[in-house]
């Protein structure tokens, strides 16, 4: 990923933690308010927490296994991670611009592309000048590839 990804997810962690004592204030006026077996914002408060706390211990796995990549190293001889690729689809003609990044970065209306969608893994390690067929859920669209950059 790129040192701009890291850092959006190291920020969304860090507003993940900061909610703990929120959530954690919001169970105890919730516990204050008697019975808690009939109690719906008691339930309601630590059914929040949990999934908080599935997101923090998914932030954190992501953040600790980053790879970031220097944008200085990256080939444009073929298509790999943080390359700008021009597409043009064969059956439409239509011409399309992406930067292939990770799925953590995938943005489709900044104009980034996961590497793991169908067209990403298709243009994965092809050439300029090479057409590549993705299997998209309404069918196989063709592309060739017009242009690699960084």
């Amino acid at each position: 990923m790129t040192q701009e990804g890291l850092d959006k997810l190291k920020k969304e962690l860090a507003d993940a933690l900061a909610q703990r004592p929120v959530i954690s204030a919001a169970i105890g006026e919730a516990r204050e308010k008697g019975d808690l077996s009939e109690n719906a914002e008691y339930d309601a408060a630590r059914d929040a927490q949990g999934l908080l706390e599935v997101k923090i211990a998914n932030l954190k796995n992501l953040v600790a296994n980053a790879k970031v990549i220097d944008g200085s190293k990256v080939d444009t001889d073929s298509v790999t991670l943080m390359n700008k690729v021009k597409i043009q689809n064969v059956g439409t003609g239509q011409v399309m611009e992406f930067t292939i990044v990770g799925e953590t970065e995938a943005d489709f209306t900044k104009g980034k592309l996961a590497a793991t969608t169908p067209i990403g893994k298709a243009l994965i390690g092809h050439s300029k000048g090479d057409v590549v067929e993705a299997k998209v859920p309404s069918g196989v669209l063709k592309f060739k590839i017009l242009d690699i950059s960084l």
